[in-house]
């Protein structure tokens, strides 16, 4: 059984004259999930928006760690079932499905 209880990722663009990161943190918790997205352009004040989703939303969730995980274990078993899909969050901290 095992679970994301937190996961972070960063991306950074070199874009002159503004370059600009995106900071998304994850955090499970008792109701659910929580995530947060923070975005700075260049010098400008960041711009942070969040999110929260309840467990009955999440059931079956797949974040990008677990989603490394299964991909190398269906690797060494050599097998792929059909139409293997999970709910996951994508980069912008919205619900979506992941299919393999």
């Amino acid at each position: 059984q095992l679970e994301t209880l937190e996961q972070e990722e960063q991306e950074c663009l070199e874009l002159r004259p503004h370059p600009t990161e995106k900071t998304t943190h994850i955090v499970s918790h008792e109701h659910g999930m929580t995530v947060m997205t923070t975005v700075q352009e260049g010098e400008a004040e960041p711009q942070c928006q969040g999110v929260s989703y309840g467990r009955a939303k999440l059931r079956g969730v797949l974040l990008e760690g677990a989603s490394l995980l299964l991909l190398r274990v269906l690797a060494r078993r050599q097998t792929m079932p059909p139409n293997l899909v999970f709910p996951a969050i994508n980069t912008e901290g919205d619900l979506c499905t992941s299919s393999y």
